[in-house]
């Protein structure tokens, strides 16, 4: 069984609570980014440890959150000597609109992990995309890249969908499959 970690940070709840779901697709360890950007007592350790990283983080003005930016920043460190080198990465977020320029985030995060030389793993959902097709259905935000949701601006992080909830779930399925076959 692969060793699976989920970086994230959470503004509002939201994204923490996509991260759960991720999670427990993944059987994964949660390790939240606070609200100053920074990693809790040995956060580096257990993604230096990890078979796969999955990274979320909320979408604000078309990419991560600042918070989001300066733990990426901080990975320079373990760029510089390529100790994530060839470990599974995957990427997840949430905005309030339906477009939200979340591919912008899923963008950028796919960038870090290729600067970390990792190998990414999409959704491998198929879209919810006929006639019939529900707003809770899962991946109805029809993502190949990563999982997004979203989430009206003034719903809470419990009014989430659980077609949303559901696509990252699965997910994390796949991802933490994916890095069992590398790890085999």
């Amino acid at each position: 069984m692969a060793q699976v970690v989920v970086v994230f940070h959470s503004g509002y709840g939201h994204t923490q609570r996509m991260a759960q779901s991720v999670a427990n697709g993944a059987n994964a360890e949660l390790l939240a980014i606070d609200a100053d950007g920074n990693l809790p007592e040995g956060g580096w350790e257990l993604l230096n440890a990890a078979d796969a990283i999955i990274m979320g983080s909320p979408t604000y003005m078309g990419t991560v959150s600042w918070q989001f930016k300066k733990f990426a920043d901080a990975s320079s460190k373990p760029w510089f000597s390529q100790q994530w080198k060839d470990k599974v990465f995957a990427g997840f977020t949430n905005s309030a609109t339906m477009n939200g320029d979340k591919l912008s985030t899923l963008h950028y995060l796919f960038t870090l992990a290729m600067q970390h030389s990792g190998i990414w793993v999409g959704t491998g959902l198929m879209p919810s995309n006929s006639k019939a097709a529900q707003r809770n259905d899962v991946n109805y935000v029809g993502s190949f890249a990563g999982a997004m949701a979203q989430s009206p601006s003034d719903a809470s992080a419990n009014d989430m969908l659980p077609g949303d909830l559901e696509t990252a779930r699965l997910f994390g399925e796949r991802v933490a499959a994916t890095a069992a076959q590398f790890k085999g």
